[in-house]
């Protein structure tokens, strides 16, 4: 069973203008992560990690820079196998005052500086992507 899905690594350069913040959630198991979700019919990728970061962080002033690439991911739902692809793409947050606020199901959800991310990013995968985005923001995009 193929489950295709979207999201975006959510960045925003800090007070001093010199680090890179990167937004996080915290699922229901504790694991941190980015925001993601289902693409729905007739939505394409882009929309979805537009429609999902709104709807998991409460964040709606952002800007989709670039896509970073894809990632594939299984695992077992009762009797089936599910083969999870997640688009992701590089987001910008637009307005500092626009504070993150979590989904219901969620533990938690926090800006980190870009270090700090990377150790709490639960999949490696998606720490790659964080890596390459870190160079396209340096690179101005």
């Amino acid at each position: 069973m193929r489950e295709p899905t979207a999201g975006g690594i959510v960045f925003r350069i800090d007070k001093t203008g010199k680090d890179i913040e990167i937004l996080l959630i915290q699922d229901s198991k504790g694991r941190w992560t980015i925001p993601k979700g289902h693409i729905e019919k007739g939505e394409t990728a882009k929309q979805t990690a537009i429609r999902e970061i709104g709807e998991e962080s409460g964040l709606f002033h952002i800007q989709v820079l670039s896509w970073l690439g894809k990632i594939h991911f299984q695992y077992r739902r009762v009797d089936k196998l599910v083969l999870m692809t997640t688009q992701i793409y590089l987001v910008r947050a637009m307005d500092d005052a626009e504070k993150p606020t979590k989904e219901q199901w969620m533990k938690g959800i926090k800006w980190f500086k870009f270090n700090d991310a990377i150790n709490a990013i639960e999949y490696e995968d998606i720490e790659k992507l964080m890596l390459v985005a870190k160079n396209k923001i340096r690179q101005g995009i």
